[in-house]
């Protein structure tokens, strides 16, 4: 287990290190955590012509147990709360059994391996986990398998969000045979 990061470490790393998704994702499954990756790195592991983001975007599943698991994989990662304006973050405080990660709808963190958000309840999926888990694709990035949100359900999201998905529509329809649409997709490495 590495040990996390703090003061002008984690600020060091935050201003000069990449996000190490694939880092952050090893923990979450090491601890056995249900969830779906959505964001631009669902996107861009489909082939989806757009850019990288700083941070990953999960939507874990809420039942009692993923958020034990889930807390005992955030504290595995010394996890604080991202804020903007402060480099380390604040401290994160919440209990083990995970009941105080629940009734949030997002949780903004950064660790040692980089920044990421849990999302519970995405726009466009009032269901969460559940309701994504059924259309997405279990891949492997760079040795670690990995679960993501299907293309489409990354572009509704966005959609309902307010955000504009239409460039990335357009471009998809321009290169639609190199976007995977299935479950044998290998990324990275």
């Amino acid at each position: 287990m590495m040990p996390p990061l703090c003061g002008q470490d984690l600020i060091r790393q935050r201003l000069n290190q990449p996000l190490n998704a694939v880092g952050i994702l090893e923990v979450i499954n090491r601890h056995g955590v249900e969830y779906v990756v959505m964001g631009a790195f669902a996107a861009t592991t489909q082939k989806a012509p757009i850019p990288a983001t700083r941070d990953i975007d999960l939507t874990p599943g809420t039942s009692e147990e993923n958020l034990v698991r889930l807390s005992e994989g955030l504290g595995e990662l010394g996890t604080r709360i991202r804020a903007d304006g402060i480099a380390k973050g604040l401290p994160f405080d919440h209990d083990h059994d995970g009941s105080s990660l629940g009734p949030a709808r997002v949780w903004s963190h950064i660790c040692a391996r980089g920044e990421f958000d849990l999302c519970f309840y995405p726009s466009g999926f009032d269901r969460g986990y559940e309701q994504l888990a059924l259309r997405s694709h279990r891949v492997t990035v760079i040795g670690t398998v990995v679960v993501i949100a299907d293309l489409d359900d990354v572009i509704k999201s966005k959609e309902a969000a307010g955000l504009r998905a239409a460039p990335v529509r357009q471009r998809l329809a321009c290169t639609t045979k190199s976007v995977p649409t299935s479950r044998e997709v290998t990324a990275g490495g």
